[in-house]
C-alpha cells in the first residue's frame, strides 16, 4: 500500500499548541452503543474487544430518539465496539428513521457472519442504513495482520452481500463507504488516489463495487498509541502530525458538527476525546446527553489537545474522510 514516509524529525521542545476551536450547528449524533466487538483490532482506539463488556442502557438508549427531534438532528452515527451487538441496536435504528433521520452504521463486515446475525444485512437494507465498513487495505495480508487472521476473505464476502442487496450500486440509495487506515505510523495517501485504486483491485479480482472511500489517519491515543511507544515512535509520529498541521483543515473538523456520546450517556466533542475522558465544554462541567434536549450547544468552545492534528495533518481526517487534498 502506498503511505507516507515517517520524517526523522528530532523531539519537539515546544510543541505548537493546537488552535482554539468553536462549535457550529450540530448536525450529527454520533453514539458509542458500547465497547464489545467481535474483533480487537492494533490500531482500534476505544480498546474494543470480545472482552469488553461495557454497553449503553436502556433508559438512555431510549433518550435517543427525543433528543434526535429537539435538536433537529440529520444524521445519527452508531460506532462502538460492534454497535449491531448492542441488543437494542434495530430497535433504535428503527426509531430514527422513523424520524427521517440518516442512520449510519459503522461496521466491521465480519459482524454479518457472527452467530444470530445473518440477517443483519437485509435488516440494514430494508431501514435504508448507510454503511462505513473498515476495510484497512484490499490485500488480505495487511488486513489480516491489522483485524485478525481470516478477517480479509469475511469482509470481502460481507461486502459481495451487501452489494446483492443493491449497496454500493449506482442509483440505489444505499450508500456503503469504506474506510482505510494505515498499517502504522504514517499519513494516509491522497484520499482519491487510493480510492481509485481500491475500486481497480476489489472490482477486478472480487467483483465488488462500492461508494466512496475515506482515508482516515490513526490516532496517537489508547491501543495504537501503546504500540507507538513499545515501538519507540510515539514522539516521531506526534511530531509527524504536528508538522503536517494544515489550518485550512479546520473549518470542516467533524467536531464542529458532531457531538459524541459515550456508552454511558456523557458528551464528547469527539470520539477521541471521549476515550481520553475530556468532557464537551457546557453549562455543566460533564454534561449528559439528557442536556440537549435543551441545550444547543452551538457556538461552545470545543476541547482541544495535541492529538486533534490528527485530524488536520495532511489531506486531513474525520468520520467522513479526508478534508482536503494531501
Amino acid at each position: 500500500m502506498p503511505a507516507s514516509p515517517l520524517p526523522q524529525l528530532p523531539p519537539l521542545l515546544e510543541a505548537p499548541a493546537f488552535p482554539s476551536l468553536r462549535r457550529g450547528p450540530l448536525t450529527t449524533l454520533q453514539v458509542n452503543l458500547g465497547y464489545r466487538c467481535n474483533q480487537a483490532c492494533s490500531h482500534c482506539h476505544v480498546n474494543a474487544g470480545p472482552t469488553r463488556t461495557e454497553m449503553m442502557d436502556g433508559a438512555t438508549v431510549a433518550l435517543i430518539p427525543p433528543v434526535l427531534a429537539a435538536r433537529g438532528l440529520r444524521c445519527l452515527d452508531l460506532t462502538g465496539g460492534a454497535p449491531e451487538l448492542h441488543p437494542q441496536f434495530r430497535e433504535l435504528v428503527v426509531a430514527a428513521r422513523r424520524l427521517g433521520v440518516e442512520v449510519i452504521d459503522r461496521c466491521n463486515l465480519t459482524i454479518l457472519s457472527e452467530p444470530g446475525q445473518e440477517d443483519l444485512a437485509h435488516f440494514l437494507a430494508d431501514q435504508g442504513v448507510t454503511v462505513v465498513a473498515s476495510l484497512p487495505c484490499y490485500a488480505a495480508d495487511n488486513v489480516d495482520r491489522q483485524r485478525g487472521s481470516g478477517v480479509f476473505a469475511r469482509s470481502i464476502a460481507a461486502l459481495r452481500q451487501l452489494n446483492a442487496l443493491g449497496y454500493g450500486q449506482p442509483g440505489s440509495g444505499l450508500l456503503l463507504h469504506l474506510v482505510y487506515n494505515p498499517q502504522g505510523p504514517t499519513l494516509p495517501p491522497p484520499q482519491a488516489q487510493l480510492e481509485a485504486e481500491y475500486r481497480r483491485v476489489l472490482a477486478a479480482e472480487f467483483g465488488v463495487v462500492f461508494t466512496s472511500l475515506y482515508a482516515l489517519a490513526n490516532m496517537p491515543i489508547q491501543r495504537f498509541a501503546r504500540w507507538l511507544e513499545a515501538q519507540g515512535q510515539l514522539v516521531a509520529y506526534q511530531a509527524l502530525l504536528q508538522a503536517q498541521h494544515r489550518p485550512e483543515n479546520l473549518a470542516q473538523v467533524m467536531c464542529r458538527s458532531l457531538i459524541s456520546v459515550d456508552w454511558q450517556g456523557w458528551l464528547f466533542d469527539c470520539d477521541f476525546n471521549q476515550q481520553l475522558g475530556l468532557a464537551a465544554a457546557g453549562s455543566r462541567p460533564r454534561p449528559h446527553l439528557r442536556a440537549l434536549l435543551e441545550w444547543d450547544p452551538e457556538g461552545d468552545p470545543v476541547v482541544v489537545a495535541d492529538h486533534c492534528f490528527g485530524c488536520t495533518a495532511g489531506g486531513g481526517s474525520s468520520c467522513g474522510g479526508a478534508l482536503g487534498s494531501s
